[in-house]
């Protein structure tokens, strides 16, 4: 059987779990990941110049590369990177468009535009990220300057944990909205590495 070219994969940290598990569940063993901090998004102008320093640091030593940041706040920045790189990459503005999948991510904003969503990673490290990282463990009062605007938290579930729909649960609590789980998967994620790496 003939050896598949070899894959490298550049994500968010935020990532990793999900993908490495992707990865597992496809036998996708000729696919390599190496990851950006996921805090590189307090700084989004940050990315685009981080991602080419990875794609630089792997060029040559793997046949493809993939990157699996969507825009994530860049303004356009890091699809310009990647076309001068010649490198593909999975779109989108977000991993919240990627878990759920483009029209289904649409039609929840049209159905509900004032929702905050969690990710399993978020879920988890929902104290240390949102809490801590916004000041909220200590200025409580912050959270209506953050989250007025907001009415549902929805937690895209990539995964049935009932450890982190309470975590996420709470997470609704503290901030005073609805909640909300939809089951994603690994939304387009999968899709993508199946179609262009798998």
């Amino acid at each position: 059987m003939a050896q598949l070219p070899s894959v490298l994969l550049i994500c968010c940290g935020s990532l990793a779990r999900e993908i490495t598990a992707l990865m597992r569940a496809h036998d996708w063993s000729h696919m390599s990941i190496t990851c950006l901090p996921a805090h590189i998004h307090n700084t989004p102008d940050k990315i685009p110049e981080a991602v080419r320093a990875k794609i630089h640091e792997a060029r040559g030593t793997v046949d493809n590369i993939l990157v699996l940041f969507s825009d994530c706040g860049t303004g356009g920045k890091l699809n310009d990177v990647l076309v001068e790189e010649g490198i593909e990459g999975i779109g989108g503005a977000h991993c919240y468009e990627i878990f759920a999948g483009k029209e289904n991510f649409q039609a929840l904003m049209d159905d509900e535009p004032g929702s905050f969503f969690l990710t399993d990673f978020l879920a988890r490290h929902f104290d240390r990220l949102i809490l801590a990282g916004l000041g909220l463990d200590r200025f409580p009062k912050l959270r209506d300057t953050y989250f007025g605007h907001y009415d549902k938290l929805v937690y895209l579930a990539q995964r049935e944990d009932l450890e982190l729909q309470e975590k996420a649960r709470a997470a609704a609590k503290t901030l005073g909205l609805n909640y909300e789980m939809r089951l994603t998967g690994y939304g387009d994620y999968r899709d993508f590495l199946s179609t262009h790496g798998g």
